[in-house]
């Protein structure tokens, strides 16, 4: 059955009674008919389970020793109708502390699982239960926030539906990107020291179209929805019938540049808020950004392919809509080189522009620390003030321009808060995380209406947990640090 199309969209959805489906390998959820299916369990008045622990995963080519949500990679996708309430109760049985923070979402403070600002990580051993209300319809996800943990498994979807869907679409399908080392006789922690004690970047890793260095790390392997391209994840749907993919980059250190071979995408969504569409034959993501797109399908077989850009590798998934041998992961996909989507092509839909008028604007700066041994996000003034605080006050509107003055690209992601992105041309889509390259400027308004103390940090796992880190506050001055007392508590907060 295809999703209504609506002539209308509310751009805030409050107050809607929301259900959650948990989404996994095996059946299909409602409205969803595309076969790359995972099964929906229906969760009414109950905790969504998300068990933290070391566990075995098949990628598919091989499997791996890494700790997840579960016994998956990705981990469980949860759905929820906007302005309705995510419950979700983390279990850590990891040999280490952990959080959730869910990406994206205008969350409350004490529920963002940002560590030591606005939680006490929780203990091994203990339970903490989340519970919000996700406010706005669109493309989420949630993952650990402590130390390297984001580079293993631990990470899912979290998918927030639009009662008043205005796209019309007969079926969905969330495509997670990830790089991927854990178990391969490597770990996230060893990669940190190593890019803690190399001065500059390694410069074999390059792409123009990110400015330079592309990243630290080159992966043994690139996943979609946690499968190697030697055992891909096939989707499987009729001709002519119109597919929304819900693509996710999950990654620690890898831009992807994504296109379907003979198809082209219509850019719909980006970080979760509508903007007006777009067709382009790729388009590039970075970490923690999201995209929706549209895709009519041709009759046939078909490569989706994820150049990991810099890094000479790819993920692989296969479309099929018919007999035939399934292509090549080698196979060429001339997209990837055609009509690519900009920033500049991206405008906020009428819906949710929240308007003009910035009162305040505040320069950042993206830098290296000093002797090239860790990164920095500060102001020309104070490049080193680590880390930096930038003070608001609720419903004041302040203009951020972050200057990247360091070799390497920045996915820039702020909690608790949407940016709109403001152009050369005026204002452009609303987003939570923006790449800025090398040498380049990025403006954006945030209006600040979601009090508390935020994450203000580059999306490169390694680059934050080497400083690349500041905080947006409410106020002068910072509340207390989180009690202790209150960490690890089932049902704390």
């Amino acid at each position: 059955m295809p999703v209504p199309s609506h002539p209308t969209r509310r751009a805030l959805l409050f107050g809607a009674v929301g259900s959650v489906a948990l989404l996994g390998a095996g059946t299909r959820a409602p409205l969803r008919t595309g076969a790359a299916p995972r099964p929906a369990i229906l969760v009414a008045d109950a905790a969504v389970p998300l068990d933290a622990a070391p566990v075995t995963v098949d990628l598919g080519s091989r499997t791996v020793r890494t700790w997840a949500y579960g016994d998956r990679v990705p981990g469980t996708e949860i759905r929820v109708t906007a302005g309705g309430t995510v419950s979700a109760r983390l279990r850590n049985g990891l040999p280490h502390e952990t959080t959730v923070h869910w990406h994206g979402v205008r969350i409350d403070a004490a529920m963002d699982g940002a560590p030591g600002l606005s939680q006490v990580p929780v203990a091994a051993g203990d339970t903490f239960d989340y519970r919000f209300t996700a406010p706005d319809p669109g493309t989420f996800f949630y993952h650990s926030h402590v130390g390297t943990q984001l580079d293993r498994g631990m990470y899912g979807v979290l998918v927030v539906e639009d009662p008043a869907e205005p796209l019309g679409y007969d079926a969905e399908w969330t495509v997670v990107l990830d790089d991927w080392l854990d178990g391969t006789g490597t770990d996230p922690d060893t990669e940190l020291g190593t890019i803690r004690d190399t001065p500059r970047p390694a410069r074999t890793l390059r792409s123009t179209l990110l400015g330079g260095t592309a990243g630290h790390i080159d992966y043994p392997h690139y996943l979609i929805n946690g499968r190697t391209p030697q055992a891909p994840e096939v989707f499987t749907d009729s001709p002519g019938r119109r597919i929304r993919l819900r693509l996710v980059n999950a990654g620690a250190d890898t831009a992807f540049r994504v296109a379907l071979g003979d198809h082209r995408l219509t850019v719909t969504h980006t970080d979760g808020f509508p903007v007006l569409p777009v067709t382009v034959d790729t388009l590039l993501i970075g970490m923690g950004e999201r995209y929706d797109v549209l895709v009519t399908l041709a009759d046939g077989v078909f490569p989706l392919v994820a150049a990991a850009e810099g890094k000479d590798a790819r993920a692989f998934a296969v479309v099929r809509t018919s007999g035939g041998d399934a292509p090549d992961p080698s196979v060429a996909v001339p997209e990837l080189d055609r009509r690519l989507l900009t920033l500049a092509d991206l405008v906020a839909d009428p819906s949710v522009d929240p308007g003009d008028a910035p009162a305040r604007a505040v320069d950042l700066v993206l830098g290296h620390g000093r002797n090239g041994t860790g990164w920095t996000l500060g102001t020309a003034a104070a490049p080193d003030v680590t880390p930096l605080r930038v003070p608001v006050a609720v419903g004041e509107r302040v203009r951020l321009s972050f200057t990247n003055a360091t070799r390497m690209w920045h996915p820039v992601h702020l909690h608790g808060h949407t940016f709109q992105v403001r152009g050369d041309e005026g204002r452009g889509p609303r987003k939570d995380t923006v790449i800025v390259r090398p040498r380049e400027r990025v403006t954006v308004d945030v209006l600040a209406e979601n009090p508390g103390e935020w994450m203000l940090h580059c999306h490169n796992l390694y680059h934050s947990e080497l400083g690349m880190m500041a905080t947006l506050g409410y106020g002068d001055t910072p509340p207390a640090a989180p009690d202790p007392s209150m960490g690890g508590m089932s049902g704390a907060g």
